[in-house]
This record gives C-alpha cells, sequence and structure tokens, in this order.
C-alpha cells in the first residue's frame, strides 16, 4: 500500500526540508500534492537514504534519480547525522559528484563487499528484475551492486512495467568498439523473434559513438514483445564475443522504492 505524501512528510521531513511541500494553513484540509517527476525521484531518492546507517560501505549509483540520494548522504555527512561512511561510485560522474561534497570514496579491491547500494533504474517488472544503464554506466553499477548484501532501487511510477522491454526504450548492452556492427547485428538476430533493432547509441544527437567511463561502446536494444526467460536471454548475450555487459539487472534488487502521484510504495523482494 502506498504511504501518502503529507503522511510521508511528517514522518521524516525530508520533502518538507527541501521546500518539496509547504506546510498546511489547516490541518482539516491536507495540501494538495502536485509534484514533478523529479521531485518524486528526490523523495523516493530521500526515503531510500532512511536505510543507510554509519559506518557502511555504500554504492552510489549513477542518474537523475542517485543524483539525489548521493545530495542527501552528503547533507547527512555534513549534519554529523551520518559518520564513517565509505562510499563506492559508480561512475566518474558519481564520482565526480561524491568528491564536491566530501563523502570518503574507494573502491571494489579495497572493499569487496557492499553493504547497501542505492540507484535508479530505468524499468522495474512485478518480479523486480530492472532495466539499468541508459545513463551508459551498466557495467560499473553491475559490478558495484552484484556484490552488495542489500540492493536499495529509487524510481518514480513511470518505470514500473509489465515485462522487461516493456517500455519500448533501450535495453542497453555495452560492447567492445571492434566491429561493433558485426555484435549488433547478431543482438538484433538473437532476439528477432521478439522485433528487436539494434542501435549503437551516439553522442549529443550526433553520429559520433557514445563512449562509456571503460572506453567501449553501447548497442540500445528495442523489443515489441516481450523476449520471454530473461535467464536464458542473459546467457544467450553474454555468450556472444564482443559482449561486455548487458543492462538486465536480474535477482539483484532487494528491494524497491516507488513515488507516484498517491504517495511512496516500497516493495521487497520475495
Amino acid at each position: 500500500m502506498a504511504i501518502p505524501y503529507p503522511h510521508f512528510i511528517a514522518a521524516d521531513k525530508a520533502a518538507m526540508e527541501t521546500g518539496l511541500l509547504a506546510p498546511s494553513s489547516s490541518s482539516l484540509s491536507p495540501p494538495t500534492v502536485v509534484l514533478t517527476q523529479d521531485e518524486l525521484k528526490k523523495i523516493a531518492a530521500y526515503k531510500a537514504v532512511e536505510y543507510v546507517e554509519s559506518g557502511m560501505v555504500l554504492g552510489l549509483g549513477t542518474g537523475s534519480t542517485a543524483k539525489h540520494a548521493v545530495d542527501r548522504i552528503g547533507e547527512l555527512l555534513r549534519q554529523g547525522k551520518l559518520s564513517n561512511i565509505v562510499g563506492i561510485p559508480t561512475s566518474k560522474m558519481t564520482h565526480e559528484q561524491a568528491v564536491s561534497l566530501g563523502i570518503p570514496l574507494s573502491d571494489l579491491d579495497s572493499h569487496p563487499v557492499v553493504d547497501l547500494a542505492i540507484d535508479g533504474a530505468d524499468e522495474v517488472d512485478p518480479d523486480l528484475n530492472l532495466v539499468k544503464g541508459r545513463g551508459g554506466s551498466l557495467l560499473r553499477e553491475k559490478m558495484v551492486e552484484g556484490v552488495c548484501k542489500k540492493f536499495v532501487v529509487i524510481v518514480d511510477e513511470s518505470k514500473m512495467v509489465k515485462y522487461i522491454g516493456g517500455s519500448g526504450l533501450a535495453m542497453p548492452v555495452e560492447v567492445v568498439p571492434f566491429c561493433w556492427k558485426f555484435t549488433a547485428s547478431r543482438l538484433q538476430k538473437l532476439f528477432e523473434e521478439a522485433g528487436c533493432v539494434a542501435k549503437l547509441r551516439t553522442f549529443g544527437g550526433k553520429d559520433e559513438p557514445f563512449v562509456t567511463d571503460n572506453g567501449n561502446y553501447i548497442v540500445d536494444l528495442y523489443f515489441k514483445k516481450s523476449i520471454g526467460d530473461l535467464k536464458v536471454a542473459s546467457d544467450a548475450i553474454l555468450q556472444l564475443a564482443g559482449v561486455v555487459e548487458h543492462g538486465m539487472f536480474l535477482d539483484m534488487a532487494t528491494t524497491v522504492i516507488v513515488a507516484g502521484k498517491l504517495g511512496v510504495t516500497v516493495k521487497h523482494k520475495q
């Protein structure tokens, strides 16, 4: 059941403190909540940070939603409400953000086990399987989030889908630049029964390929219908030479926090 926003905001005051809601002028008339998509992301992110405890090793996600969580962690550190936090960023962008906020950083070589990771997602299916990587950081995200004890995913309700690929938007695959057209062709053929179209991701609307933090390219797969068994699909993709990693995060999320028009819903892995 969704937690209504007035109750949620009164409980931890996160949205009130950041100006997302003004106090009600009357206890008999709760405020009308009209929030933008970014404000919904912010509320979900702040809710996720409630899972953070002092002394934790944290996986710091990448993207517009995760950015709010990283900002909040930095704020709580400055206020002295959190201490002895070690962050492991999942991208160069998040690394720069965390440094600017004074969050101590490390890597998986020094901290091979992560207590908690917080990140956004591009799609979430009913079984809490995810599509991630439309921001281009899927490899590092999967490396960090694959070794965390708890993985909290934060989304707004538009990211909920009936099946992976159901949004009609990209499911990214990171590939080596060498003969990328050949790899893209093989990926498209792999899912031809699902009406797959494979496209090289380009940068800024130009013809130049988008290059990941790892120096690779991304081939975006678009599906017209379900690709069926996700684990079978995952194995088939990873068996192709030239593929580095894909953006399906299967059986990895332990908690998904969804911010929607009616409030915040917290879903736990069964």
